[in-house]
């Protein structure tokens, strides 16, 4: 069955202090988004776009995909304003590849790895939805708008919602398209969008502790030690 991904790397990365884009970034002698492209072309995908900031485009098939030979790169396009238009775009660019499965992936989480790339895809033939994620390991309190706790979820049940997020690209596609005609988007995950426009279930795939995201600069540093 054919699968695709998508890796968006078109943030600007402003908590990370740094007039350069978090994604270019030099982690360990290598543009941050390398890491992730690397994972991708180590998989079982077959294709992938490359979602990047507008103008960006030229610079990353340069300085990325020609310059570490990535194959499976078949397009970058520009994002849009907001992460969900960013994903529509790369979703409206691989319809005519005809993906069976699409995986979504931050471009800022440089730990991902093929295996768990590939434990995704094997989870979504049978399950449709899956999302890489983590138990979480402390007690998470709710709170109101005064800062007073309000409840208390039980932890056993709450996980860290990490990417690649995986689904069956015609479902994807068609929650992504639905969203794209609502007047109103507060959306900030995949599943979520999933999750509106459909009744599948989504299954939870054990991820990694070390796939977090890169946002500041300790969470640089932090990668760097796990890369190491």
């Amino acid at each position: 069955m054919a699968a695709a991904g998508i890796v968006l790397a078109g943030g600007k990365g402003s908590r990370m202090r740094s007039d350069v884009p978090k994604q270019y970034m030099e982690l360990l002698g290598k543009p941050l988004l390398y890491y992730a492209l690397k994972a991708f072309e180590d998989s079982d995908v077959e294709s992938v776009v490359l979602v990047t900031a507008e103008g960006d485009e030229a610079y990353c098939r340069k300085e990325l995909v020609e310059r570490f030979g990535f194959t499976k790169v078949v397009a970058i396009v520009a994002g849009g304003g907001e992460r969900y238009a960013s994903v529509w775009n790369g979703l409206k660019c691989l319809k005519e590849y005809s993906p069976d499965y699409v995986l979504i992936h931050d471009g800022a989480r440089p730990l991902v790895t093929a295996e768990l790339i590939n434990r995704l895809l094997t989870e979504t033939e049978h399950y449709e939805a899956c999302v890489a994620g983590m138990p979480v390991k402390d007690t998470i309190q709710m709170t109101d708008g005064e800062g007073n706790i309000t409840l208390t979820p039980k932890r056993d049940s709450l996980w860290i919602a990490q990417t690649p997020q995986s689904f069956r690209f015609s479902l994807a596609y068609d929650a992504y398209e639905h969203l794209m005609q609502e007047e109103e988007i507060n959306v900030t995950d995949d599943a979520m969008v999933v999750g509106m426009y459909s009744d599948i279930p989504i299954r939870m795939v054990r991820g990694s502790y070390k796939n977090i995201k890169v946002t500041t600069p300790e969470d640089l540093v932090l990668a760097e030690g796990f890369l190491k």
